[in-house]
């Protein structure tokens, strides 16, 4: 059986590693520091956090971890966005790549929990629903 083209498990690995390395390049001034280690908390807890929403143990317990993915990956998009601005990175153009997949994973779990959301028995109530 062939490796299915998207594998958000992959994607988030993935983006872990890419920012791990954008981590390790980056200046070691304090503002350097703050910013890496801000970073790659937010950066990194998204692959760990998917994990625990695989074995969700209710649907609002898997509608849950996917908002902490959420919100994680949010908070990642904007500390590589500030690092674009600044002088924290050796080459701030080679960022663009990581923040537009941080901007996609972010589309993606937005969309997994709308349709999370809609799927769930019509008893429970309705939270809003991330727009990226």
């Amino acid at each position: 059986m062939s490796e299915p083209k998207y594998n958000l498990e992959e994607r988030l690995l993935e983006f872990a590693v890419r920012v791990i390395r954008v981590t390790e390049s980056m200046d070691r001034s304090p503002a350097g520091v703050y910013v890496a280690d801000q970073l790659l908390r937010s950066a990194t807890s998204p692959y760990g956090h998917h994990g625990e929403a695989e074995g969700a143990e209710s649907r609002d317990d898997f509608i849950h971890k996917l908002r902490v993915c959420y919100k994680e990956l949010r908070e990642a998009r904007r500390w590589l966005r500030l690092a674009q601005r600044t002088p924290l990175v050796p080459k701030p153009e080679l960022l663009a790549g990581v923040v537009t997949e941080a901007e996609e994973l972010v589309r993606i779990f937005a969309a997994s929990i709308r349709t999370a959301e809609n799927n769930r028995p019509p008893s429970r109530a309705k939270r809003s629903t991330p727009n990226s």
